[in-house]
């Protein structure tokens, strides 16, 4: 890990290399590897500490006791989850974060951020940023409110792509999920997905292979 690669962090913007050190050092940092799959934290506990995506991403996923799953967001490299969480003390997880595939993850104790002295540079660079990553949080749930508000599958799956195109600059994009995964993101069925997206395919709206797609226009 190199500092130069957290300063790309946004929870680390603007500070200095010694202040990510002390930063680091105060919130007793720790690096794990979690393999595709693994549940990195569970809903119904609580936590202390924020994760980091420093390699490969992780899905925010609910999951109710019948087994019905949700999608509520995919974390990628330099993303950050479970912030909320390690801020309000004691407050139990709704929610499960998931492998997406092999990660590397960075923890920080936030509890130490509440209870030491508030006179440093960096604790108000970091509390600052963390402003800066809620307000991000909100827009990214904000979103996926908007994706699944249209009544049509259609409707849901051409507002998804449409924002992936934005987000990308591109009409051609790569999307983060899997089949399921995206049916789970936009609350349909997988199979009834599966034909929509066909369908799209053959009227000249999208084409696709696997998770690649493209927006075709006139």
């Amino acid at each position: 890990m190199e500092l130069q690669d957290l300063k790309q962090v946004i929870l680390f913007r603007g500070m200095t290399d010694e202040e990510i050190r002390d930063c680091l050092e105060s919130l007793s940092y720790g690096i794990r590897r979690f393999e595709k799959g693994a549940i990195l934290l569970h809903a119904g506990q609580t936590t202390r500490r924020m994760g980091i995506v420093l390699s490969g991403s992780v899905t925010i996923e609910s999951a109710d006791q019948w087994g019905n799953l949700t999608i509520l967001s995919h974390v990628g490299k330099n993303g950050f989850f479970a912030e909320t969480y390690a801020l309000l003390e004691d407050s139990v997880m709704l929610v499960d974060v998931r492998a997406n595939e092999d990660c590397e993850i960075m923890f920080l104790d936030l509890s130490s951020l509440r209870q030491g002295p508030s006179g440093s540079v960096w604790r108000s660079r970091i509390t600052a940023n963390l402003l800066t990553i809620s307000a991000q949080k909100n827009r990214t749930l904000s979103s996926r409110i908007f994706h699944t508000s249209s009544k049509s599958l259609r409707g849901r799956i051409l507002s998804y792509l449409h924002t992936i195109s934005i987000e990308q600059d591109s009409r051609e994009f790569d999307i983060p999920f899997d089949r399921q995964q995206l049916a789970d993101y936009l609350n349909v069925d997988r199979t009834a997905l599966s034909k929509e997206l066909g369908r799209m395919q053959k009227e000249g709206l999208i084409r696709f292979r696997k998770n690649h797609f493209s927006i075709q226009t006139e």
